[in-house]
């Protein structure tokens, strides 16, 4: 059983991993292990600032390599897998928003066989980088970081979590023991 609001909940609430404090928890995992990182996604600018951001904040994690998330053809695609899996990093952070993210790991999977752990991210980068400001803390508590974005990107995500919301709630509700 989980508590809510200082009550006993009937079913279980799903801890929500915040993404940008990802890098914090695994910083003293990673820097024990050694393991190694790379950075894939968001806008070449986003994605410079969000590796310079993550460096000044985590001095001790070690980035193999970064690229922004933007392909000019399937080619290229896979080009830029196969320097990923060369590489050989621990972790794979993708942050190319839903379904963007799911899409190229769905395709490109079999060439990155090397990497350790592949883990989507969706806009992370972009709050990494401060080009997009994150919820206020309240909002985060309450787990409603999601309404912020909907707010601030009504087109991009309006509908997304018009339709994948209630479905959540639904099988949260139905499915959690």
């Amino acid at each position: 059983m989980s508590s809510y609001r200082g009550r006993t909940a009937p079913f279980r609430f799903l801890n929500v991993l915040r993404r940008p404090t990802c890098f914090s928890m695994w910083q003293p995992r990673q820097k024990a292990a050694g393991a190694t990182m790379f950075m894939l996604g968001a806008t070449e600018d986003s994605n410079s600032a969000a590796v310079k951001s993550v460096k000044q904040r985590f001095p001790n994690l070690s980035i193999v390599g970064n690229r922004h998330g933007f392909f000019e053809s399937r080619d290229q695609e896979i080009e830029v897998c196969e320097q990923i899996a060369a590489l050989e990093p621990d972790i794979l952070w993708i942050s190319m928003g839903v379904p963007r993210e799911q899409a190229f790991i769905s395709r490109n999977r079999g060439r990155l066989t090397s990497v350790g752990v592949i883990k989507t991210s969706g806009g992370l980068f972009d709050f990494l980088s401060g080009s997009k400001r994150r919820a206020p803390l309240w909002l985060q508590n309450a787990g409603l970081e999601w309404l912020w974005r909907a707010c601030l990107e009504p087109r991009r995500l309006g509908w997304r979590y018009l339709k994948t919301n209630p479905l959540a709630m639904y099988l949260l509700l139905t499915r959690s023991r």
